[in-house]
């Protein structure tokens, strides 16, 4: 599960101008998105709020594969080993999963870390996006550790990290990726977490650490198999942490 491009056309080296537009482009527009419908439109209708996730997203997820096809006049292919890495992958996801639901068992429950604003806030949330029953988170939550996460994947490792790595070192490409990868994050964790800040922002560099995972992983193996599960396992655990702080409101 590997998206290969073909060698690019060297009338694309005469304009590093659009290249670099283009990067900063997608690396700020997920924050200015989730500003958008995430803090913006909180308190408007369900459908409002909806529509401009879904319009957001798609124009987010297209773009790349748009750039590289109509810009980069290149044609992505799927690798020949896809499942190079897989192993590694799946076991840092499996451990990252495992990690946070232990921690929230035995130390942000026992702390009351979520106890009042940040449990009020996620089932506003919830109820803002029009969720009334169980069925529905899961199905959001199926959502997002299955097809979000492949999405995002291929946007931050496949496009901005690969673009990034074509232009500037490894370490560079990494840690850029990882930040801009983390930035939308930090939108909702200090929203969520606005009463402690600490834990917010410890949550961040643990989103920055996983992108970097990934993203290494991707630059070794050239697979997005690995990355696409191993997100997707992290994902899980946090939608299973999810439902045990709204499950009352299905009730």
């Amino acid at each position: 599960m590997c998206l290969r491009e073909t060698r690019r056309m060297p009338s694309i080296e005469k304009s590093p101008r659009a290249s670099c537009l283009a990067l900063c482009f997608a690396i700020s527009y997920p924050t200015l998105l989730t500003l958008v419908y995430f803090i913006f439109l909180q308190k408007e209708s369900s459908a409002l709020q909806i529509g401009s996730f879904g319009l957001g997203k798609t124009l987010q997820f297209i773009f790349p594969l748009a750039y590289v096809v109509l810009i980069l006049k290149s044609r992505p292919r799927p690798t020949r080993r896809p499942a190079a890495g897989l192993g590694p992958a799946l076991l840092f996801g499996a451990v990252v999963m495992g990690l946070t639901l232990l921690l929230y068992h035995f130390w942000l429950v026992p702390e009351k870390v979520f106890q009042g604003g940040p449990t009020q806030q996620i089932q506003s949330k919830i109820s803002g996006w029009g969720l009334t029953t169980g069925w529905q988170f899961f199905l959001l939550s199926l959502f997002y550790a299955l097809i979000h996460s492949f999405l995002e994947e291929y946007y931050w490792r496949w496009f901005v990290f690969r673009q990034l790595r074509e232009r500037i070192s490894r370490g560079w490409s990494i840690s850029i990726s990882s930040l801009g990868f983390m930035a939308h994050h930090v939108v909702m964790l200090v929203f969520y977490f606005k009463e402690s800040l600490f834990i917010a922002f410890l949550f961040c560099a643990a989103v920055a650490i996983g992108g970097a995972v990934w993203a290494w992983l991707y630059d070794r193996h050239k697979s997005l198999l690995g990355p696409w599960l191993s997100h997707a396992l992290v994902d899980a655990a946090i939608f299973i942490i999810g439902y045990t702080l709204v499950r009352e409101m299905f009730i």
